[in-house]
């Protein structure tokens, strides 16, 4: 009897400690549930990840350690279709701005009124639809982006939406990118989903936004249009180039330096 009492003890314990451990998850509009992670306290910063990429990418970034010491809360997520989030395997779940959605559904339900967001490469176009789509935004960091983005028939899209649907013959120049994708065990049916459904912001919503906006780009980075197009097309932004190609920028101490100024400076 003693035996069986230590027995369900360990299990109950054990279950506790996998329940206050575990990764937290939250269902968002349409069901699709959401991996998340909150440190630290103070103003939220949300950092939103880029293509191929998850809320893991960041750990790493100076950026995330620097807004965790000036008192930052850091909020990070895996967009749908990566990391430990819902990977659903059709093109309506990422439609009609479904993962700026998901961000909005998650503030809400972190009760955070108002906020900051970080996003680079395919994640400032995500933040870009937040620009559009939410009041409760309070600035915004697009980093490692130009103004390609905002042409819906974006070539680099479309060959991108190519590549993981199938038709990577027609793309041979990016073929290393799907090579990347599949050694890591990325779930490349959602990959190709995200590229045909990603979101283009115009020009003329872009030139009416009225918080504090960052543009920020390594001086070796193009990949997706020069970021000075970008600025000259929304009236609040501040340009700034730190060095750094696309793939390094994101992590490096200057980022870091100058995302913290902005956040300073655009209470």
């Amino acid at each position: 009897m003693k035996n069986l009492l230590v027995y369900f003890l360990l299990v109950v314990s054990a279950s506790a400690w996998a329940q206050t451990n575990r990764e937290p998850l939250f269902t968002s509009f349409d069901g699709t549930k959401i991996h998340y992670e909150v440190a630290g306290e103070g103003r939220p910063v949300v950092l939103v990840h880029g293509f191929m990429g998850n809320s893991t990418s960041w750990q790493k970034a100076v950026l995330r350690q620097s807004l965790l010491d000036a008192g930052y809360k850091v909020v990070q997520l895996d967009l749908r279709g990566n990391g430990q989030s819902d990977k659903p395997h059709t093109l309506a779940a990422y439609q009609n701005d479904a993962e700026a959605r998901d961000i909005i559904a998650l503030m809400n339900h972190l009760k955070l009124n108002h906020y900051d967001v970080v996003g680079y490469s395919r994640g400032s176009i995500i933040t870009a639809r937040l620009l559009v789509l939410d009041p409760n935004l309070r600035s915004a960091v697009l980093g490692g982006m130009g103004a390609d983005f905002t042409d819906p028939d974006w070539p680099r899209r479309r060959a991108f939406a190519d590549l993981f649907s199938g038709k990577a013959h027609l793309h041979p120049e990016f073929q290393g990118a799907l090579n990347a994708a599949k050694t890591r065990g990325l779930d490349t049916l959602s990959l190709g989903f995200q590229q045909q459904a990603q979101p283009s912001t115009s020009p003329a919503e872009l030139s009416k936004a009225r918080i504090p906006v960052l543009i920020i780009c390594g001086e070796q980075d193009e990949d997706n249009g020069r970021a000075g197009d970008l600025a000259k097309l929304i009236p609040t932004a501040t340009l700034k180039t730190v060095p750094g190609n696309h793939n390094n920028t994101s992590g490096s101490d200057g980022f870091a330096r100058e995302v913290l100024a902005f956040l300073r400076s655009s209470k």
